[in-house]
């Protein structure tokens, strides 16, 4: 009998799961969507029983529609959406909704964390810049504002931990990519740090159990097995979070390559051999999945997301077109905005439709479009929305060079990718080559090579890599529109310089309460 490999991610908006052979061909795909609640701006909330059911069932489905007998199917892990804040009482309910990674309440918690520590400092333990993302500050945001919740706790996990719980795991087991989002792991150590835990109160029982990713950790309960469409018994190893899981999905694990990730938010992911730290304190130093190597990482707030929201707005008539036309709408804008000339006639787009991400990291930052005339389509504001996403990229990846990373060649992630233009965009605002993939659901695929380690099944990581991400198209940076974007880049960060300097960010956040 053939072997096969499963994987899943648990995304934002939505959770899939793949079946794969052992060359990386995909046998059978499903997908279940499910929403965020926004109680106040700002803040995003999730059910992660109802995460946890439909990825079982987006799992169940793609079993089906692989039509691989379960038992051939020998391995399953899981990449997850990282940084989300799941508080269990002591029979392992939620006491509160989940926090997301995308919410932004602890605006007071991260300026009480830098009173308690020198910020440099918690970067040079953690490799994490301060901020309202992480899971401590939002404990601690639960522990001063919900203090009946935090007395009802007894476990705060992630949902990488809560999902392998729910197939069959002893405990909750946080792989170290996810762990580090706590910001009290160190990943040099692969424990958590006592210092941090002293000094926040915070005590490590009430912490998810750190394992390397690839470690066998579970097997498939009878229940977790009626449910998601795999043989009781199935191997379950250590997932990774969503980014790294991907960058393994994407074949870094050597240097010199970088992942750029566009979903509902987007990262920037290159390997490091050692735990360097940015010199600007700006970029994440994560766990890569692959032991004893890191990845220096950026993450964007909202990134293909901004344009769906454009096409939500905006869009109207080319999506009744598109449809008459029996096309789909962002195929048909495709052609529009090709037509369209780098720079989009001098229009420019901040995206920071939920913040600013790294490098800058303000909470009150405001999408912004800036340089509107007469003249201009709304075809040159969608292409505008394609490259100010693209520039917000540009400033981690500037992050990167000025920190001392060459970077020969970005591969893409995400539903972008399928946009021939928006990937010329992206060679040109960078600067370098890049590649797609030929599995652009490079989450799930890591996840899947995971599982084949902790199986057995591959020797190391960079075996399953080797064996089973395959490339796809390359696009090379085209001179002058390199050019156009190094000044478009410019007005970028002088946008972002004027209006945070002026306080227009402040105001507006203020008058959004």
């Amino acid at each position: 009998m053939e072997t096969y490999l499963a994987g899943i991610d648990i995304g934002t908006s939505g959770a899939k799961g793949m079946v794969f052979d052992l060359a990386g061909t995909p046998l059978g795909a499903g997908y279940r969507e499910y929403p965020c609640t926004y109680p106040r701006p700002g803040w995003v909330e999730q059910d992660a029983d109802l995460l946890v059911e439909a990825t079982m069932q987006a799992m169940a489905e793609a079993v089906r529609a692989s039509n691989v007998p379960p038992q051939a199917i020998v391995s399953l892990s899981l990449s997850a959406q990282r940084c989300c804040g799941i508080f269990l009482d002591a029979n392992d309910h939620q006491v509160r909704p989940m926090i997301s990674w995308q919410d932004n309440r602890t605006t007071a918690e991260v300026k009480e964390i830098a009173a308690r520590i020198d910020e440099r400092e918690l970067y040079r333990l953690t490799g994490y810049p301060n901020s309202t993302t992480w899971l401590l500050s939002k404990m601690m945001w639960v522990r001063r504002n919900e203090p009946e919740v935090w007395n009802k706790m007894r476990r705060v996990v992630q949902m990488h931990d809560y999902f392998v719980r729910a197939l069959g795991a002893d405990d909750y087991v946080v792989d170290w990519n996810d762990a580090g989002f706590f910001a009290l792991f160190d990943s040099e150590a692969g424990c958590w740090n006592p210092r941090l835990l002293q000094l926040f109160g915070i005590d490590a029982s009430l912490l998810p159990v750190p394992r390397s990713s690839g470690t066998p950790v579970a097997r498939i309960s009878p229940a977790a097995a009626s449910r998601i469409g795999l043989r009781a018994g199935t191997q379950v190893s250590v997932g990774a979070g969503d980014q790294s899981a991907g960058a393994v999905g994407a074949g870094i694990v050597r240097g010199g390559l970088i992942s750029v990730s566009m979903g509902t938010a987007g990262a920037v992911a290159a390997f490091l051999d050692a735990p360097v730290r940015d010199a600007e304190g700006r970029m994440m130093v994560t766990a890569h999945p692959l032991k004893g190597h890191w990845l220096l990482e950026g993450y964007q707030a909202a990134a293909a997301s901004v344009y769906r929201w454009f096409k939500e707005q905006f869009g109207a008539q080319e999506a009744l077109e598109a449809e008459a036309g029996g096309r789909n709408y962002y195929d048909s804008m495709n052609d529009r905005v090709s037509a369209v000339p780098a720079g989009s006639r001098g229009l420019l787009v901040l995206p920071y439709f939920a913040a600013a991400g790294t490098p800058r990291y303000n909470p009150l930052a405001r999408g912004t479009i800036v340089g509107l005339t007469f003249s201009h389509t709304r075809f040159d504001i969608a292409r505008a929305f394609m490259e100010g996403i693209t520039l917000d990229m540009k400033d981690m990846v500037n992050s990167m060079a000025r920190s001392g990373l060459r970077v020969t060649e970005a591969r893409l992630l995400g539903g972008p990718t399928k946009s021939r233009v928006w990937n010329q965009i992206q060679a040109d605002v960078y600067g370098v080559p890049v590649t797609t993939l030929k599995v652009t659901d490079a989450t799930v695929l890591g996840a899947a090579i995971l599982g084949g380690v902790g199986a057995g099944v591959f020797s190391s990581i960079e075996e399953g890599a080797d064996a089973m991400v395959r490339l796809d198209e390359r696009f090379e940076p085209i001179p002058e529109n390199v050019e156009v974007y190094a000044r478009l880049y410019d007005a970028y960060c002088r946008g972002y310089e004027g209006l945070e300097r002026s306080g227009v960010f402040a105001a507006l956040a203020d008058l959004q309460k």
